[in-house]
């Protein structure tokens, strides 16, 4: 937990991976608003299957008719609710009533989201971050009063590490690459096997194949098609945008082609996404599963701090960050930070 830092939403993976070894949870989910003005939301386990439909009208209806507040009212959320809560605490029905909804009988019975335990993170200034939601199955005991203390220890830390950032290329390395084929007016025509996979990603429950763009991608269409003489020629770029999501940071951008279907012309839409250098380099340290030590100082060394800055950050002595660096060389067989870092960064293949 401690080799985490200010990165965003794209960390909720390791983070969670993280939070397990300080508190017992089934599987996690993390809401949050988008960078295009709308909630977005990642899930973990059988709650991944049912988070469209969670974003129902019908569903949230429900939602906000038998719990205190609906999670989807995050703007709600962030201005009354401090600290853990247990979601026995935010039903504002009787068990029997609370069962005949379709918010359970479509999202919490068939996601197995039978008790959870939901962290509303905010911004130093108060700005909200995120909520966490940390889930148990029905056949998992209760979340207890030690549970909630825990995550309340964490608050701080959490919603640093969920924070957004400034936006560094170099940071970053580019994952995969898809495009989407349109009509200018948003009519989908062809759609590539690796967009097919990113447009969930990109997208969440915005994104149902065939159905009516997402809104970011339309405002890039209206963009293009903006008459010639309405723009500054001498300064017109391609329309583009940048999204950042739990499953990472996303580049989109519009371009005119001829079209291969016999209409006059069409769009293309190319979406390339890009993963957190610290992202990888976590899953990676996770995966050698070190004492947490070596963990921590594995992490500082591949982010390119020096020794005096890695002491200072681990609160130990110049002397004990040199040991421990010995420590780490050893057991991985490697003579320098270089070699470190190649066994560290190998190439690992596109994914989804």
């Amino acid at each position: 937990m401690a080799s985490l830092d200010t990165g965003g939403v794209q960390l909720i993976e390791p983070l969670l991976r993280e939070l397990r070894q300080v508190v017992s949870f089934d599987f996690g989910g993390l809401l949050y608003p988008g960078d295009d003005g709308e909630l977005s939301a990642y899930a973990e386990g059988p709650l991944r299957a049912v988070v469209t439909d969670s974003f129902d009208p019908r569903i949230l209806r429900s939602e906000h008719q038998v719990l205190v507040r609906s999670s989807h009212d995050f703007a709600g959320a962030v201005r009354h609710e401090h600290g853990p809560k247990l979601l026995r605490e935010l039903v504002a029905v009787a068990k029997a009533e609370f069962h005949r909804s379709d918010f359970y009988n479509v999202v919490a019975r068939p996601g197995d989201a039978m008790e959870y335990m939901k962290l509303v993170l905010r911004t130093p200034h108060g700005k909200g971050v995120a909520a966490v939601f940390l889930f148990r199955e029905a056949a998992s005991p209760w979340f207890t009063a030690d549970d909630v203390a825990v995550l309340a220890r964490l608050e701080n830390h959490l919603a640093r590490v969920l924070q957004n950032g400034e936006q560094d290329a170099t940071e970053s390395e580019v994952h995969s690459q898809g495009v989407l084929i349109t009509t200018p007016q948003g009519r989908p025509l062809w759609i590539s096997p690796e967009a097919e996979m990113l447009m969930p990603l990109a997208f969440g429950w915005r994104w149902r194949t065939g159905s009516e763009l997402p809104s970011a991608l339309l405002e890039l269409l209206r963009r293009l098609n903006t008459p010639a003489d309405k723009v500054d020629l001498a300064t017109m770029e391609l329309p583009s945008m940048e999204l950042r999501t739990a499953q990472g940071w996303f580049s989109l951008r519009a371009t005119r082609m001829a079209a291969a279907t016999g209409l006059r012309q069409a769009v293309a839409l190319h979406v390339t996404r890009r993963v957190a250098r610290g992202q990888r380099l976590l899953s990676a340290l996770q995966a050698l599963d070190l004492p947490q030590r070596q963990h921590e100082m594995a992490w500082w060394l591949a982010r390119g701090l020096s020794e005096p800055q890695i002491a200072q950050r681990m609160k130990i002595s110049i002397n004990t960050a040199v040991y421990h660096r010995r420590q780490l060389y050893n057991r991985l067989g490697v003579m320098a930070r270089g070699e470190l870092m190649q066994a560290l960064m190998k190439p690992e293949p596109a994914r989804p």
